[in-house]
This record gives structure tokens, sequence and C-alpha cells, in this order.
């Protein structure tokens, strides 16, 4: 089994299995991370969304001749990510954080059903006209997810987004964590296009 230090280098390389991997061995330090810090208006997600951040930055920027573990590094990154995000909601320059709200008529993103999940739009107080539009790009990223996606790549997706590890995922799908890992690299090439 590849250290933590091995596989980020492989992830700076461009290997999304190892950057999918370091994510998922940090699931729990990122959540007990996020759970010792309070949000003012805001959840234990936005909270982990930070975090993530964090880390994501931590895998881009850790340099491994400097002697240090990526484990020490990595929980800096996270804190750090976190407490400027609590410091951004406190002192109102940015209300994403403490003023998404999510549009009417879009549910959670649900397993059971690959029609309804979640988009949030950050907004204090939206006009009807902005709401419009709003939908209206919210159905053609939806359309484009469903016309990307296989039907089993939008389950493993939903358990994936409701928070689920590899192995509950393997469990309840009757597949092995490699091919929930392989699903997972393959669903990231394939959603890119949200990154534009």
């Amino acid at each position: 089994m590849k250290s933590d230090e091995e596989l980020v280098l492989l992830a700076q390389k461009g290997d999304t299995d190892s950057e999918l991997e370091v994510f998922s061995r940090y699931k729990n330090l990122l959540r007990k991370i996020s759970r010792s810090f309070f949000l003012i208006g805001g959840e234990i997600e936005d909270l982990l969304q930070e975090g993530m951040i964090g880390l994501y930055k931590a895998i881009k920027s850790f340099n491994h001749l400097k002697n240090a573990s990526f484990a020490g590094f990595a929980g800096l990154c996270i804190k750090r990510q976190i407490q400027t995000a609590i410091k951004r909601a406190s002192s109102n320059k940015n209300l994403v954080l403490s003023s998404a709200l999510p549009l009417t008529n879009y549910g959670h993103f649900d397993e059971e059903d690959e029609e309804s999940f979640e988009l949030v739009i950050p907004s204090s107080d939206p006009s009807p006209d902005e709401i419009l539009i709003s939908e209206e790009s919210l159905d053609e990223i939806k359309r484009n997810i469903k016309s990307k996606l296989t039907s089993l790549e939008i389950k493993v997706l939903s358990k994936y987004l409701n928070g689920q590890s590899y192995k509950e995922i393997a469990k309840q799908t009757s597949l092995n964590e490699k091919s929930i890992d392989n699903a997972l690299t393959r669903i990231k090439k394939k959603l890119a296009f949200l990154k534009n």
C-alpha cells in the first residue's frame, strides 16, 4: 500500500485515482476538524466543503522535500481554509456561505430518484427573472449530467455525494471498491465541463 506522500506525488502528476484515494483516506480527518468549528448561518456541510478545498490545496502544494508529513500539512491546510471561510462569513464580505438558498422544487441528490438533486444558488434576494434564468440553467446542467453519466454512475455519484465511503457504496451496489473508484474517476472526467 502506498504512503500518503507517494499518493500525493502521483496526484500532483495528474493521477486522479491517487487524488481520490487521498480524499478517501482523509475523509474522517475532514469531518473531525469540521465538527470542531461553528459557522454562523451555515451548516456542517459548508465547513466540510471548505475543508475539502483545504485538502485539495494541500495536495496541490505539498512539497515532499521539506521533510514534513503530509498528514500534518493537510490538517493545517484544512483548518486554515475553514478559519478563513468563517472569517469571511462573519465579516459579511462574502455572503455565499451564509445566504445560499436552495431553489424550490429541487430536492436533495437522492440515489433512489436519479431525477432529483439539489443545486444551490448563492443569493440574498433573487429577483423573479434571476430565478427563472437560474432554473433554466439548472435544468440544462441536470440534462447534461444525465446525458453524460450511466445510471450506475449516477447511483454511485449520489451515494458518494451523500457521504458514503467506497466500502459502503461497494456493499450496496454489489461491486468491489476498485470498481467504485474507477466509476468515480470516469464521472470526474465526464463532468469536467462543469468547471467551465
